[in-house]
Formats: C-alpha cells, sequence, structure tokens
C-alpha cells in the first residue's frame, strides 16, 4: 500500500515542479512581453537588427500570448513549442547580428522551454491529434 501512495505522489511533485516551471516562464515572457511593447531600450536593440520595429511588435505578442498559453493547462506544451522557437532566433540574433549581444539568457530560456515541451507532448499531441507512439520497451522485452 505504501508503494502505490509513493507512486502517486511523486506524480503529484513532478506536476508541481513542471507548474512551477510554467508559472515562472509565463512570469518572465509577460515580463520581456510587456517591455517590448513598452519601448525605451528594445527599440534602440531592434533598429539595430535592421528589420523595422515591427519586429519588436509581433515578438511581443508572441512572447505575451505564448506566456498565457503556458497557464492554460491544455496549450502548454504547445506554448513552450513557441516560445522555444521565439528563443531560437533571440539567440541566433544576439550572437551573430547584435555586435554587443548577450545570449545567456535566451539559451537557458530555450533550454527552459525546450525541455518544457519535451515533459507536456502528450498535450501537444493531443491538440493535434497526434496518436502516442508504442512503447518501444514492450517491444524489447
Amino acid at each position: 500500500m505504501s508503494e502505490g501512495t509513493s507512486g502517486t505522489r511523486s506524480l503529484t511533485v513532478g506536476s508541481i515542479v513542471l507548474w512551477i516551471v510554467r508559472v515562472a516562464l509565463a512570469a518572465e515572457f509577460l515580463y520581456s512581453g510587456y517591455l517590448l511593447f513598452a519601448g525605451g531600450h528594445t527599440e534602440q536593440t531592434f533598429a539595430e537588427i535592421g528589420l523595422g520595429q515591427w519586429l519588436r511588435y509581433v515578438t511581443g505578442v508572441l512572447e505575451a500570448g505564448g506566456a498565457i498559453g503556458l497557464l492554460i493547462p491544455r496549450l502548454g506544451g504547445p506554448s513552450a513549442l513557441l516560445l522555444a522557437g521565439v528563443m531560437v532566433g533571440a539567440s541566433i540574433t544576439e550572437l551573430f547580428i547584435l555586435p554587443d549581444g548577450g545570449p545567456v539568457l535566451p539559451l537557458v530560456l530555450l533550454i527552459a522551454c525546450a525541455t518544457l515541451a519535451w515533459f507536456l507532448q502528450n498535450q501537444t499531441r493531443a491538440l493535434l491529434g497526434i496518436k502516442p507512439p508504442p512503447d518501444d520497451d514492450e517491444d524489447q522485452l
């Protein structure tokens, strides 16, 4: 009986950890989206990129929308994938385009979003109507 309790307890702890990561990432991306809309130093950064200020607004919408999606249980996985894609672009921009770029934060956020998307892949599959692959472990036995 204690084995079943510990199995349930570890599942609950895992769910709690995933929700803590989701909330922390949502807070970071909401704040980042706010900064993109507010202007200030982000206007100069996007001017250095050279594609225009429209990209700043698109990035702000993607980050704010992805942050809200992280907090909606059904949309958590797809939102984490979206934000990972945004961070790929941000990392590349910081590494290769901006003269004084700092790629550490975008890379850390990329890793966090990609990891979260991996753990929430069942949500993404369910939303897209994709059946999960069969367990490989059963085939090897």
